[in-house]
Order: C-alpha cells, then structure tokens, then sequence
C-alpha cells in the first residue's frame, strides 16, 4: 500500500494524514508502511516455509526483488536468505 493509497481510504489528503501520522505516531506513514512490509518478510522468512523472495517482494509491492532485497537488509541488518536461515529455517529450504 502506498500513502496516497492509504489516505484515499480513510478520506484524507495525503499531507493530512502525514500530519496525523507525526502527531500521533511520531513517525510518517510511509516509515510504518515500510516497517510493516519487512516485519511481513521477517515474519515469512522465519517461518521455515520456503519462500520465493520475488513473489513476495512483488506481493509486498516492489517493483523488483533486488529493491526489496535492500530495503529488507537496511532495515533488519542482513539479507532476506541469511535472515531465514539464521531464523531457523534450515537449508535448502529457503530459495535465496
């Protein structure tokens, strides 16, 4: 979901609810947005399911998985197949 997304929805401009966000968030939607999408990957990649990183980049909504690659070890530190397996996944059931 993007901010213009998410501001349709709920009925406000997207500046209006960036507003919103900082008074009572203290962080904008985009940042929220984003921090869900890689708690979801997170959430994914420890499951010890296997994963197929470019289905999930694009269910997540990036464009590619090389862009979501470098949100996700931005954000959480290492990449989305070193994450699985240190998580417990085991190997050879990650496709990284």
């Amino acid at each position: 979901m993007r901010v213009g997304e998410l501001a349709e929805e709920v009925g406000l401009s997207p500046r209006s609810l960036q507003r919103l966000f900082h008074e009572y968030v203290g962080a904008g939607p985009k940042w929220v947005i984003r921090r869900f999408r890689m708690q979801e990957a997170a959430e994914r990649a420890a499951s010890g399911a296997g994963v197929d990183w470019a289905e999930l980049a694009a269910e997540l909504g990036y464009a590619d998985q090389a862009h979501f690659t470098r949100d996700f070890t931005a954000a959480v530190g290492t990449s989305p197949g070193r994450y699985a397996r240190e998580a417990g996944a085991g190997p050879g059931r990650i496709d990284a």
